[in-house]
């Protein structure tokens, strides 16, 4: 199947396109996977050709055949004019911010926005005259209230990555653009399969493909995609930034593209076994997971969403720190580390009031983020019920 002509492959579903996207079997000598492409330099035909730029590909830095095949999948899955890829997923954002935002610029962030783009904007955008104001995840039409005549861009994450507040991005993007200001999305936790971004009026939608691209935990990379209105501002502030990517990386990444959608099915099923569990724990004060009938922005969820990934927090009841760390430091089959969307289950002790301005975080006791990984359900629950165990004894302990 060549990449040029993936519009034979929209009317398929997902899973059937994830299979032959990116995929030229007839350049590839027949093989199935486009093979990786090294190097810098590539050798022009004439003169005429080097001074005109007339090939398919010019130099390394500009892009390769492994590089367009994940480029054209990746647009095609997203329904995107274009992606471009960047060796983090934080690359990926912070290209997308400076693709739309100039000196003098306000822009508008959620509150529960990944530490990281936070500190990018405090930090760097401001250094560059660009003003940003946090505002609460769940502002849904409030934010017309926010927006300045300066205002250039809302950069949304839905759900949050460690609170899981969902946003109204209909009603949000509605309204920025009646404004004229473009938006932009972390859309990691969801990735396309689960969540239709540009459809859903987003301009630049940003992918974190460390996590369920790679889906080994042995990578770093990051994709962003852009709408027609935004993909020459969003390429070229990437050509400026001469941002690249490895060629094995790309490789990587086209390889777990072909089983995104069974890890992510996977992924929903345990984690939403996990949560319901948890919910019934008596040491469990409140499960963040927006598949959950309880969770606040559930109707939300279930208004846009077809799914739901492996990512999901809890809050105990009060507890001493040396409590939470008798039951995590313990754990045999949950990993302590950051990122997550590896086979591997995943928990960390989160602080979402450390860098919250916007809104206040209201929770009596610690709180949990769990990655549920590949393990068997089971084992994953008496693990954690051993931790259970040991975090009420280190709270009764003299």
């Amino acid at each position: 199947m060549s990449r040029r002509t993936s519009d034979a492959l929209h009317h398929f579903r997902p899973s059937t396109r994830l299979t032959h996207l990116g995929r030229d079997t007839a350049a590839q000598h027949g093989f199935v996977n486009p093979p990786i492409y090294r190097g810098s330099t590539v050798l022009f035909d004439s003169m005429d050709d080097l001074l005109n730029d007339r090939a398919e590909f010019t130099y390394g830095l500009l892009g390769n055949p492994s590089t367009a095949a994940l480029q054209d999948a990746w647009s095609d899955l997203a329904g995107a004019a274009g992606t471009i890829l960047a060796p983090s997923g934080l690359m990926a954002i912070t290209t997308a911010l400076l693709a739309v935002l100039q000196a003098g610029d306000h822009l508008l962030v959620t509150d529960s926005v990944y530490g990281p783009t936070r500190s990018f904007c405090d930090k760097m955008l401001k250094r560059f005259g660009v003003e940003t104001t946090y505002y609460d995840p769940r502002v849904g039409t409030g934010i017309n209230e926010l927006i300045r005549p300066n205002t250039r861009a809302v950069f949304l994450e839905s759900p949050g990555s460690l609170t899981f507040e969902i946003q109204d991005v209909p009603a949000i993007t509605e309204i920025a653009h009646a404004h004229g200001a473009a938006v932009i999305l972390d859309n990691t936790w969801a990735t396309p399969l689960l969540f239709d971004a540009h459809g859903h009026g987003v301009d630049i939608v940003i992918e974190a493909g460390t996590k369920y691209l790679s889906g080994a935990s042995d990578l770093l990379f990051g994709l962003a995609s852009a709408t027609e209105k935004y993909w020459p501002a969003l390429r070229s502030t990437h050509l400026a930034l001469g941002s690249t990517v490895g060629p094995e990386d790309v490789f990587l990444c086209l390889r777990g593209l072909r089983t995104m959608h069974l890890r992510l099915r996977e992924s929903e099923r345990q984690a939403l076994d996990m949560a319901h569990w948890l919910s019934q724990r008596p040491e469990v004060t409140q499960v963040l997971h927006p598949a959950l009938e309880q969770h606040p922005d559930h109707t939300l969820w279930q208004r846009d969403y077809t799914g739901s990934s492996g990512l999901f927090s809890i809050i105990l009841h009060p507890a001493p720190q040396h409590a939470v760390a008798a039951m995590l430091d313990g754990l045999q089959l949950f990993g302590m580390g950051y990122s997550w969307g590896g086979f591997e289950s995943l928990v960390t002790p989160i602080d979402p009031g450390a860098i919250r301005t916007a809104t206040s975080w209201q929770a009596n006791g610690p709180a949990l983020r769990f990655y549920i990984g590949l393990e068997d359900t089971q084992d994953l629950k008496d693990d954690l019920d051993a931790g259970f165990a040991r975090l009420r004894t280190a709270q009764t302990a003299p």
